[in-house]
């Protein structure tokens, strides 16, 4: 069984046939969907699993924490089930690959006091950007 399976069994969540499909999909390290690439791959797995299900289904899965709604540029957000583990992204300018990154550090306490304008900082969110392998070569 998926972590994410196993995360949600655990918090109580009804397992419909339609939210196992997306947990399934969303299954795995480094993994980066957009809705449309969740619901492509759970269509083939469920072929009566409509769009709306799929959003739907993401967007309970957000609201309880298990899934992390991903927004690294003027693309399309994508989700990432990797929610229990803190870390960032790295992503390829080119083609919008996005990997899981976990730096060594503090990034709340890298920030010097004179730049957090009296704010109490709860969160940190760090996208490194650059190009992948693949379109490195290209």
């Amino acid at each position: 069984m998926s972590d994410l399976l196993e995360r949600l069994r655990e918090r109580g969540w009804r397992m419909t046939a339609q939210r196992r499909v997306v947990a399934e999909v969303l299954d795995g390290d480094h993994v980066h969907l957009t809705a449309d690439e969740v619901h492509a791959r759970a269509v083939v797995r469920l072929p009566e699993i409509s769009r709306a299900t799929v959003y739907n289904t993401l967007g309970e899965m957000v609201t309880l924490g298990e899934v992390i709604e991903v927004s690294t540029d003027r693309r399309a957000k994508r989700y990432d089930p990797n929610a229990h583990r803190p870390h960032q992204h790295l992503v390829c300018a080119r083609c919008g690959t996005i990997r899981d990154v976990h730096p060594t550090g503090d990034p709340l306490s890298d920030l010097p006091d004179g730049e957090r304008f009296g704010f109490t900082i709860s969160d940190v969110e760090v996208t490194y950007r650059g190009t992948c392998p693949n379109c490195a070569a290209a």
